[in-house]
């Protein structure tokens, strides 16, 4: 399995990802309402493991600049097809990852990874370029599902079964405890760990860490 591989899963999902509805659509609608309070009618954003843009098109409109990316060229086509129907000219799209883009000069107020963490082969590695990525002072937004502390039978039957007959991407495993201490290490301060799910535990922490 490599990157290449983890793009080619995201474009063959592409579609049925874009048609499906969001699970708890309320602590969705809290995510958004947090992340708009922290940021700046000037702010420049980048978003990574931005899918088919659903949270672009929702946060765009309120800052300066957005930029989201994807590995997924699928997902990104359908994402640009979304702005030719609604235009946000603050908003542009890219098939793109953390570690291409620190070879750029561009920096940003904040960077965004919903649901996106998990899902990446080096987590350190992928947190030290977003560290790269911020301006002074900027702040890295995620809210991570953190397979480490979900049911056991998830993460070594399930999974793995899925991943086997090319049902499931690649997925890291790892606790909250160690996400918060992995974006630490790569130079962040923690300001804010919230839960934002409307019903039950909620095992994907939503973290605003600012850059040191």
């Amino acid at each position: 399995m490599s990157l290449a591989s983890d793009a080619r899963f995201w474009d063959r999902s592409s579609r049925r990802y874009a048609e499906s509805a969001i699970v708890d659509p309320d602590g969705y609608e809290r995510t958004l309402e947090c992340t708009r309070a922290l940021l700046g009618s000037e702010a420049s954003l980048l978003e990574l493991g931005c899918g088919t843009g659903t949270t672009a098109l929702r946060l765009a409109g309120d800052v300066r600049r957005y930029l989201a990316t994807d590995i997924s060229a699928g997902m990104i086509a359908i994402a640009e097809g979304k702005i030719e129907v609604k235009s946000i000219p603050t908003l542009s799209f890219r098939v793109a990852t953390a570690e291409e883009l620190v070879r750029e000069e561009t920096r940003f107020d904040a960077v965004l990874g919903f649901n996106y963490l998990h899902l990446v082969r080096n987590v350190k590695s992928t947190l030290r370029s977003i560290h790269v990525l911020l301006e002074d002072g900027g702040l890295f937004i995620s809210k991570t599902p953190c397979l480490g502390d979900m049911n056991p039978l998830i993460r070594l039957l399930v999974l793995p079964a899925m991943q086997a007959v090319g049902k499931a991407p690649h997925a890291s495993s790892f606790g909250a405890s160690t996400l918060e201490q992995q974006i630490l290490e790569a130079g962040f301060d923690i300001v804010l760990i919230e839960s934002h799910a409307s019903k039950g535990a909620d095992k994907r922490p939503y973290i605003v860490a600012r850059k040191r």
